[in-house]
């Protein structure tokens, strides 16, 4: 039986809902989205709850994190489809501030996480995680969870969001979710959507390469050996353009080395991608098995 959410549209309604959770010690859990959910953004939710008492949900499309020229006008909203999906999961409160609320007149601050916001996708989109921890920096100041929940899809997003957090001891655990992906391995996403039916037959070749890509990295294989392969196959499959693959530290984002990792070394591989008119992007981790098989 679906549960009917809260729904507010302000930053005065939210507090004052919020209030009452305190009041009751009950822990909060939360999951900032820009809409458009779909199973992946579901999933955090469903993570928000099993850690928490009480789930709180934003749906705000950002502005900060669109240059000119991107998708802002156009990002696909759907607030109707939105709200049946989290009252079917049970979500205890919707938060859907409005531009005055997140930005109000005049305002001139912004949160700058240095260096990670640089690099793979800071470089092609040099304006976007700027965008993206200063709207999350403002939400966490307006939600105050206990716990918040980011999907490790957006793996360079998750580790931006982990040091801002540590830098300005924000009081709240981030917890990185598993991706949910379609039947043959595409990672889901709001822009799937965008993705024309001949594209989308083909766009899963940007996760299978990533995975293979792991598995010769966890056997031993050259890096630049296996990004290079890995590029190539992206490219091979039709993809317009590649922005990036790379293997990478999966704290500081830096590339690795070339030649093989240490064994037990834990890596990431990330790319990005354009499928016609849609940006691609995906990760997936590896651990380096040990060069010597034990009995």
């Amino acid at each position: 039986m679906n549960k009917t959410p809260s729904c507010v549209r302000s930053l005065a309604d939210l507090r004052a809902a919020l209030d009452v959770v305190r009041a009751q010690r009950r822990s909060i859990g939360f999951v900032p989205t820009m809409g458009a959910l779909h199973d992946g953004h579901l999933s955090l939710v469903r993570e928000a709850q099993a850690r928490t008492d009480v789930s709180v949900v934003s749906i705000f499309v950002n502005p900060t994190q669109f240059a000119p020229g991107e998708d802002l006008d156009s990002y696909p909203r759907t607030e109707e489809a939105d709200l049946e999906k989290l009252a079917g999961l049970g979500c205890d409160i919707i938060y859907m501030p409005g531009l005055q609320d997140m930005y109000p007149d005049g305002t001139v601050t912004n949160v700058r996480v240095e260096g990670l916001s640089d690099l793979l996708d800071g470089i092609y989109r040099p304006h976007f995680f700027y965008g993206v921890s200063t709207v999350v920096a403002r939400l966490f100041i307006h939600v105050a969870p206990d716990v918040a929940v980011f999907g490790e899809k957006d793996y360079q997003q998750l580790q931006i969001i982990r040091r801002m957090v540590r830098d300005l001891a924000f009081p709240i655990e981030i917890v990185g979710a598993p991706t949910v992906r379609d039947h043959d391995g595409l990672a889901q996403s709001s822009r799937n959507a965008y993705l024309a039916p001949d594209e989308r037959a083909r766009a899963n070749i940007i996760s299978e390469t990533i995975f293979r890509a792991c598995a010769r990295l966890s056997a031993g294989a050259d890096t630049d050996e296996v990004v290079a392969e890995a590029a190539q196959t992206i490219l091979n499959a039709g993809f317009e353009s590649l922005d990036y693959v790379r293997a990478v530290d999966p704290e500081t984002l830096a590339d690795l080395p070339s030649g093989p990792v240490a064994p037990g070394f834990e890596g990431r591989v990330l790319a990005a991608a354009w499928m016609g008119k849609t940006r691609l992007i995906d990760n997936a981790g590896f651990v380096r098995a040990d060069a010597v098989t034990r009995n």
